[in-house]
């Protein structure tokens, strides 16, 4: 390799690291989603090595990110601030507490310092929301930046209540149980809020095959992960908190999973309108990551409430779409590393 082939290649990996999307922990979300499910399917080795993939990747993009701040704190301000681009970032509350879920049996105390850190980072960045998206460089008015990322505010709740909920039988005291409940009806508030304004942008502005982006998919893993974490509390140990509202919270949480199943067809015939109708090429990009993790919180909701709530044929649902899910991991996968390959490293 000349001076001039390794001065480019550093340039391609600078230009990458510039651009890196704070949307990225995805793939950690993705890649956990996959790790449980297979483990609950039985393929332990598997279900492993999805497990050591997901540590990797969470701790190296936290490592990237850093870097980013350090080099280009600029345009990470601008991520931060844009009403596009700025939910992005709670891919790496949701990421943390997947990983808190997945590991919370063997290693408990480092789960909970998931759940804890996740939990700070969701409330300063929610606090900081209506600020940041409201002075941002996105556009205004500001529903007219509304998209599917902004279902990240709500997942990200859930996810604190889903890793809360699943710790919290191993825990004495009810202070996990609260925060369970809490997160619960914070996140379904946010997908609330979060789907008015979506829907706005969808009636009240041009809306083409081309702004029909992977994260729209999102909408449909914020009701998957909804009602996954309601039937978690509904079914906590009996306390004060769990029981307060237990039977409200289990009906909340089959009302999300129908939501979601509605939401899969219409979903992929978006796909196809955008890709088969109007022809618009299927290319990797971070976003992609946002189509396997709701396959994979679909798949773990639908075999939890079938569980819990003695639904044999909810749980078989759910069996059929942690492969498909995998399945979808691994092409995304397989993509993710051509990308790096051919466009960053040789690019």
């Amino acid at each position: 390799m000349t001076p001039a082939d390794s001065g480019g290649q550093i340039g391609q990996i600078g230009q990458a690291l510039r651009e890196l999307s704070p949307g990225y922990f995805a793939a950690v979300m993705a890649t956990g989603i996959c790790s449980i499910g297979l483990r609950d399917e039985g393929a332990t080795a598997l279900s492993r090595a999805l497990l050591v993939l997901t540590a990797a990747s969470f701790l190296g993009l936290i490592v990237l990110n850093g870097w980013r701040f350090a080099r280009y704190r600029h345009e990470m301000a601008e991520d931060f601030t844009h009403p596009l681009r700025g939910f992005g970032f709670y891919t790496f509350v949701a990421a943390a507490n997947v990983l808190a879920v997945r590991i919370a049996v063997e290693h408990r105390g480092v789960a909970i310092g998931l759940l804890a850190v996740a939990s700070v980072a969701w409330l300063l960045r929610g606090y900081a929301v209506p600020w940041t998206t409201h002075l941002g460089a996105g556009e205004h008015p500001i529903v007219a930046a509304a998209n599917g990322t902004w279902f990240m505010w709500a997942v990200g709740g859930q996810s604190i209540s889903v890793a809360a909920a699943t710790l919290a039988p191993y825990e004495h005291g009810q202070a996990l149980p609260l925060i369970a409940l809490i997160a619960w009806g914070l996140g379904l508030f946010l997908y609330v809020v979060d789907g008015v304004f979506v829907a706005m942008r969808l009636l009240a502005y041009d809306f083409g095959a081309a702004d029909l982006t992977p994260p729209y998919w999102v909408a449909m893993g914020a009701a998957a992960i909804t009602a996954l974490a309601g039937s978690l509390v509904a079914h906590l140990p009996p306390g004060p908190f769990a029981d307060v509202a237990r039977d409200t919270i289990r009906a909340g949480s089959l009302l999300a999973w129908v939501i979601a199943t509605w939401l899969v067809p219409a979903l992929f015939a978006m796909g196809w309108w955008r890709h088969v109708t109007h022809r618009i090429p299927l290319r990797y990009d971070a976003n992609l990551w946002s189509i396997v993790f709701p396959l994979g919180m679909y798949a773990m909701a639908s075999t939890t409430i079938g569980k819990l709530d003695g639904l044999p044929w909810l749980a078989d649902v759910g069996h059929v779409w942690t492969w498909v899910a995998f399945a979808a991991w691994l092409l995304t996968a397989l993509a993710g590393v051509r990308h790096v390959v051919m466009d960053v490293l040789l690019g």
